[in-house]
């Protein structure tokens, strides 16, 4: 069987981000699609499971990125508006369940990932309490 187009591959946070990231404050958002013959915005749905996709902007704590570029944007999938676990200015976080699809970047014709999570906790793991459902 070949690989379909959006295929996810599970991976482990550490996997990603080996020396852990931080959250860059009030950047969590629901993600929007765009409609290029409408010319509007909508919020986003996942492809695969059609929930509701937020994302938020993450900054790697990797020192072997010397001055390059560190924000990342991870997508989270969930029901309700993840909130950050402590509400600290830039907190540490860790992601769960966490896919990563490969994809070409049309514009600088390189490799490029999405990365997607399920939730957005504390190092230790632990769970935020969660946020209302319509995501305020």
């Amino acid at each position: 069987m070949a690989l379909q187009g959006g295929a996810r591959f599970k991976v482990r946070f550490d996997e990603v981000f080996p020396a852990g990231c931080v959250l860059v404050p009030g950047s969590i958002a629901q993600a929007e699609d765009y409609d290029e013959k409408s010319g509007k915005r909508s919020p986003a749905k996942d492809k695969v499971t059609g929930g509701r996709v937020w994302q938020c902007r993450v900054m790697d704590m990797d020192p072997e990125l010397g001055a390059k570029s560190r924000e990342v944007s991870v997508k989270i999938l969930a029901d309700m508006q993840p909130v950050p676990p402590t509400g600290v200015m830039f907190e540490q976080v860790e992601f769960t369940d966490m896919t990563v699809t490969p994809y070409l970047n049309e514009k600088t014709r390189r490799l490029a990932y999405s990365l997607r999570a399920s939730a957005i906790v504390k190092p230790n793991g632990v769970k935020p309490a969660p946020a209302h459902k319509d995501g305020a």
